[in-house]
């Protein structure tokens, strides 16, 4: 019954129904382990570890119990006995795909654990043969599908979930609007009801036909609406996340079925022909690793709304003191921090200063002049942006300009703080805020904390160890992790201090925050996808180390399309090499971040409507091999 209430999305009743299992019968292990999935979809962490370990105690031979407690640990980086559980893990998987059973290990969590590409694409595929047994009760003949246009234009159906307040959504939700309309007509088939965003408006208004097929709660109608719209390519970009119906696309209403964006892996399913990719996110001689054909985008695969969200990012004014201007030279671009869509109204109040400085920059053996400007506030005093700060206020006047405090967005303007409209004020961010020394050097990580594996957390402690008054600055995310993640560092000798917690903050301050920190320190496990383009986007460099699998070599793909392979490592001691470089050399870190600050808005890396033209290149490529009865292949020309 719980299962039942459960898969209906009645969390509580499903949990109600667990609990009185357990109590009636305390030593059932499958009611325990139940009720520790409902903990863990809840975010419960700690209680769904305590009942997983419940329900391993009464049953040791508990495959989903122990490869769900597995995971649970790995989401707070409890890293106690890790060697031996990713060794269980693979040994468990490993039986139970020689068994022909559904594995235990997700889809979506097989690239955290070190599993063969093999294991991983037959993980996939197992659950997309469950999408095939689902869909033969329907008993649906298959679509025929024409191999002409029977029109002007390409019909390409984006399929989701995450229309809405979601980082799928802050990533494409300009590119439907993008397209040439005279190329391609889209539709976008939404898999979630309307949660009254700007993000899900956007969408709507932008795409000639937007459906909410959440109100189709049948895949077969779903699917039947979506082949009479005479859609030529659907694009998937659920794959296992939450909210997908890949039985939609096992029924195949459109004759070119494509994964994109939205999921870091293979589907392993036969109903599915590309993933859109890129050449250094999916070189070719790892396309063993995928069931789709690969199918190369221009540059990288990845895009971020950015531009359209935060056009108050594209500039910032440094606060100096002007008592101490007169003692420095330079003055750090990311210790205090004005931004605001319209800058003019404090420049032309206050005196400010331009500081330009030409550095030579040697990566590669070759050395290159960069400029560096910066453009300083001079402030008499700057006791009323501290006192603002100190006492919590949202806001202060500085020589008769009222400034907010960049902490309290959420309190003036929701939809500002979600990142769905631009703020109209002017905008105070200080490492002062988030307690960071304003002298060290800040090594950032955003992501969430089970991409840290103890490997990554390592070469981090040696960083820090190497770089005199440096720190390591991470979230939250969730709070539960800190001490763990405390502790382990504490273990390999890094000193007291020097990793500071931060709460998750909302979307536009957690991208315009990414400005005070120095450089970030990507996870190799997983890299940050949409949060490396949040912390490009804040111009702070991120160093990488591309592994095999998707998910390890998106951030490889950002950098090399921002136009900086040399933050990109071979090996993890260059990947330390890199960071200390960047921590101790003060002239390459000028230059570095320069070059960032400025391949931001002259990249492709975040312009939306040359990638939406690119893709509709691609799509046009799928078409005509289609079209011409060609066998399918990868589209890497």
């Amino acid at each position: 019954m719980g299962n039942t209430l459960k898969e209906m999305q009645d969390i509580q009743g499903a949990l109600q129904c667990y609990t009185r299992a357990i109590q009636i019968n305390p030593a059932f292990a499958d009611a325990h382990s139940n009720l520790a999935s409902i903990h863990k979809d809840s975010g419960n962490i700690p209680e769904a570890i305590a009942s997983y370990r419940t329900a391993l105690k009464l049953k040791p031979d508990f495959p989903d119990a122990y490869c769900n407690l597995a995971h649970c640990l790995q989401i707070v980086c409890d890293w106690t006995d890790y060697e031996t559980r990713m060794k269980k893990l693979v040994t468990i998987v490993a039986d139970q795909l020689e068994k022909n059973r559904l594995p235990s290990v997700h889809p979506h969590h097989s690239m955290l654990y070190p599993l063969s590409h093999e294991f991983r694409k037959a993980i996939a595929s197992r659950h997309a043969n469950l999408c095939l047994e689902k869909i033969h009760v329907l008993h649906k003949p298959p679509y025929k599908h024409p191999k002409d246009l029977a029109g002007p234009r390409l019909r390409i159906g984006y399929v989701s979930s995450d229309f809405g307040n979601h980082p799928t959504s802050h990533l494409m939700q300009s590119i439907p609007g993008m397209h040439n309309k005279e190329n391609v007509e889209i539709f976008c088939y939404s898999l979630s009801a309307d949660d009254g965003t700007t993000f899900r408006s956007t969408i709507a208004s932008e795409s000639e036909h937007f459906i909410d097929l959440s109100l189709v709660p049948c895949n077969g109608k779903a699917a039947d609406r979506i082949n009479s719209d005479g859609i030529h390519i659907l694009i998937n970009m659920n794959g296992y996340t939450k909210g997908a119906r890949n039985e939609i696309f096992a029924l195949r209403p459109a004759p070119i079925q494509v994964m994109w964006l939205g999921y870091p892996g293979t589907s392993g399913a036969p109903f599915m022909d590309y993933i859109i990719t890129d050449r250094v996110t999916s070189p070719t001689e790892l396309a063993h690793q995928y069931s789709e054909k690969l199918a190369y985008m221009r540059h990288t695969f990845f895009i971020g709304d950015h531009r359209h969200m935060f056009p108050h990012l594209v500039e910032r004014v440094v606060i100096a003191h002007k008592q101490n201007m007169s003692k420095k030279t330079t003055v750090p671009d990311n210790v205090s921090i004005v931004n605001a869509a319209d800058l003019s109204p404090i420049i032309e109040k206050i005196e400010v200063k331009q500081i330009r400085e030409t550095i030579i920059a040697t990566s590669s053996g070759e050395a290159t002049p960069v400029e560096v400007a910066t453009t300083v506030l001079e402030l008499p005093t700057t006791t009323a942006i501290q006192n603002m700060i100190i006492t919590g206020q949202i806001q202060t006047s500085v020589s008769g300009i009222v400034v907010q405090n960049g902490l309290t967005t959420n309190q003036t303007n929701n939809k500002a703080a979600t990142g769905e409209e631009v703020p109209q004020s002017i905008l105070v961010t200080t490492r002062q805020q988030y307690g960071l020394p304003e002298d060290a050097i800040i090594y950032c990580n955003f992501n969430q904390l089970y991409k840290i594996d103890p490997v990554t957390l390592k070469m981090w402690v040696n960083i820090v160890k190497r770089v005199p008054k440096s720190v390591i600055w991470l979230l939250r995310f969730p709070a539960v992790g800190e001490a763990n993640v405390l502790a382990s560092a504490q273990q390999l000798g890094i000193p007291m201090g020097s990793i500071i917690f931060s709460n998750v903050a909302p979307k536009e301050e957690h991208v315009r925050r990414g400005q005070l920190a120095d450089v970030c320190l990507d996870t190799p496990l997983c890299n940050g996808h949409t949060t490396g383009m949040d912390v490009l986007y804040a111009g702070t460099p991120m160093v990488t180390l591309p592994g095999e699998t998707l998910a390890s070599r998106v951030a490889a793909s950002q950098l090399t399309t921002l136009g900086c392979p040399e933050l990109i490592a071979k090996s993890r001691r260059d990947y330390e090499e890199i960071a200390v470089r960047l921590g101790t050399d003060k002239e390459f870190l000028k230059a570095m971040r320069a070059k960032v600050w400025q391949a931001r808005t002259e990249s492709p890396l975040f312009n939306a409507k040359s990638y939406a033209a690119d893709l509709e290149n691609l799509f046009y490529k799928m078409w005509d091999r289609y079209a011409c009865g060609e066998k399918l292949d990868h589209i890497i020309d």
